[in-house]
C-alpha cells in the first residue's frame, strides 16, 4: 500500500456512501467525500437533477427489513416509507454519525487517474485536483437512463421514467409505460388513476408478489417463515401466489418465462387492482411507432401521446476511465466491491439483489475498511483478501438460475450474498459494525475540503 498518510476519496453521498464513511471512520482511516447534490440521500433526494425519484414512490422493501445496521427506521414509519420519509431517514442518519460536516456538496468528480507509485490523482468540476490512497465509487445505479431502440417516427413525446415526477404529467393524455419493473409498475399505477387512457408494455411475463401476505409485509413474512430449501420453498410459494393473485394471463399479462425468484418479482397489487378494473391495459412488446399510433408485435394498435420508458440504467462510470471491467453496463467486481486489477479502488453500490440494500451496503463497507486498514498496517490478512479477489467467483445465487438478461449480471441472492459477506469477514479475523461505531471520532483528515 503505496504512501499510507494520504486519505481515502469516497464518490456519493447516499446510502451506500454514508455507510462507507461510516466504516472508514470505525477504522480509523482518513476520508474525503463528495458529491454532486446539496445534500445526502443521493437518488432519494427528490429535489436534485437527475433523480429517478418521483412523488408516489416508496420503499420496495418493509422498514422493519431495511435501514442501516444499528440504526432502525423509525416505529412511526409505515410498513412502507415514501421516499420522503428514506430521504428524512437518511439525513437522520448522516447527522447521528456526523457525517454530512465530512462532504463536499456541488462537488462532481471528472476524473480519476491511476498514478506510478499507486495513488490516485482525482479531479473534480471545481478544477481540484487531489491524491488519494484508494478511490470508493458509491455512486449509485440510477442516473444514466437506457432509452429502447424504438423503429418508426412517432409524433408525441417520449421520456425515460428518471424525468417523472408527478401525476400531472399524465392528465388529459393517452399513455404508454414501456417496461414492468418496480418502478415501471409504480408509474402505470400513477397513469391508471390519471391519463386519460393508460397501457403498460412488457416484453416477458413476471411473477406479483403482494406486499402484504396474511398481514404482514412479505420480506418480513418470508424472513419470520422456515428456512426452507429453494426446491421445497419456492412451490410452497408460487402455490401460496397462486391463491393471492390467480392467473395473471387472464389480466392480459405474458406467462412468466421462468419460474419464481429467477428474475426480480413485482412487489406490487395495484397494477393488478387496476387491470381488472380496466383502468389500463398490458400490451406484448412495441413493434414500431406510426405516428400517432403504437403498434405492438402481436399487430394490435393503440393511440398515445406520451411513452414512459422505464427500461433501466447503465451503470458506466465515466469519471473512472477504463479501470473497471465491464459485464454489458455493469461494473463486473469480486463480489461486486474489490477490483480485481487495482487493490485501492472500490465499488459498493453496482448490485443488484432481492431484498433490502441498507445493511448489505453496511456490509460491503466495512469489507473495504478492513481491507483498506490492513494493507495499510501489512497485516497477513489482507494478503489473504488479494487471494480471494484473484480467485474463483463464488456462487452467489443461492442456487437460483437468474433469466439471462443485463440486469441480472450482478445479481445476487441477499440471504446467500449476506452469509458470504460474514464468511469472509469471520475468516480473516475482521469484526462488522458495533454500537460505538455510531459515535466514534472522525479523523481530522476526513474533513471536507473549505
Amino acid at each position: 500500500m503505496p504512501q499510507t498518510n494520504l486519505p481515502v476519496c469516497v464518490i456519493g453521498a447516499g446510502p451506500a456512501g454514508l455507510a462507507t464513511a461510516r466504516a472508514l471512520r470505525a477504522k480509523g482511516l482518513a476520508y474525503r467525500q463528495f458529491d454532486a447534490g446539496q445534500k445526502v440521500g443521493g437518488i432519494w433526494d427528490i429535489e436534485r437533477d437527475g433523480s429517478p425519484m418521483y412523488d408516489s414512490a416508496h420503499f420496495i422493501s418493509s422498514k422493519t427489513m431495511s435501514g442501516f445496521a444499528a440504526f432502525p427506521m423509525p416505529d412511526h414509519y409505515p410498513d412502507y416509507p415514501s421516499n420522503a420519509q428514506i430521504q428524512s431517514y437518511i439525513e437522520d442518519f448522516a447527522s447521528t454519525n456526523d457525517l454530512a460536516s465530512a462532504i463536499a456538496f456541488e462537488t462532481k468528480i471528472t476524473d480519476i487517474e491511476k498514478l506510478d507509485g499507486g495513488t490516485w490523482r482525482v479531479t473534480t468540476d471545481r478544477g481540484e485536483t487531489t491524491e488519494f490512497l484508494g478511490v470508493v465509487c458509491a455512486t449509485g445505479t440510477q442516473w444514466h437512463p437506457k432509452l429502447p431502440d424504438l423503429q418508426g417516427q412517432f409524433d408525441g413525446e417520449i421520456i425515460h421514467s428518471n424525468t417523472y415526477r408527478s401525476t400531472e404529467t399524465f392528465k388529459g393524455r393517452r399513455v404508454l409505460i414501456i417496461g414492468a419493473g418496480n418502478s415501471g409498475c409504480d408509474i402505470a399505477c400513477d397513469a391508471a388513476a390519471n391519463a386519460d387512457a393508460a397501457f403498460i408494455s412488457m416484453r416477458r411475463g413476471y411473477h406479483f408478489i403482494p406486499k402484504h401476505v396474511f398481514g404482514k409485509p412479505a420480506d418480513l413474512f418470508d424472513h419470520e417463515g422456515p428456512n426452507l430449501p429453494l426446491w421445497l420453498g419456492r412451490p410452497i410459494l408460487t402455490l401460496l401466489l397462486r391463491m393471492y393473485v390467480g392467473d395473471v394471463t387472464r389480466l392480459g399479462l405474458p406467462k412468466p418465462d421462468h419460474k419464481l425468484f429467477e428474475s426480480h418479482p413485482i412487489l406490487n397489487s395495484q397494477i393488478l387492482h387496476y387491470l381488472q378494473h380496466g383502468d389500463i391495459a398490458a400490451k406484448v412488446d412495441v413493434d414500431h411507432l406510426d405516428a400517432s399510433e403504437v403498434v405492438f408485435k402481436d399487430g394490435s394498435r393503440e393511440t398515445v401521446d406520451l411513452i414512459v420508458c422505464a427500461t433501466g440504467y447503465s451503470q458506466r462510470q465515466s469519471f473512472a476511465r477504463d479501470y473497471f471491467e465491464y459485464r454489458g453496463d455493469r461494473p463486473n467486481m469480486h463480489l461486486q466491491i474489490f477490483n480485481r486489477a487495482h487493490r485501492n479502488l472500490f465499488g459498493i453500490s453496482h448490485i443488484e439483489t432481492n431484498s433490502g440494500a441498507f445493511k448489505m451496503f453496511d456490509q460491503m463497507a466495512f469489507l473495504i475498511a478492513n481491507y483498506l486498514r490492513d494493507q495499510i498496517d501489512g497485516a497477513q490478512s489482507a494478503g489473504r483478501m488479494d487471494a480471494m479477489i484473484t480467485g474463483p467467483a463464488p456462487d452467489l445465487s443461492g442456487g437460483i438460475k437468474f433469466v439471462a438478461s443485463d440486469r441480472h449480471q450482478g445479481y445476487v441472492d441477499s440471504d446467500t450474498f449476506k452469509r458470504h459477506l460474514d464468511k469472509v469477514s469471520k475468516s480473516l479475523g475482521w469484526r462488522t459494525l458495533s454500537q460505538e461505531d455510531l459515535f466514534a471520532p472522525r479523523p481530522q483528515m476526513g474533513m471536507a475540503a473549505e
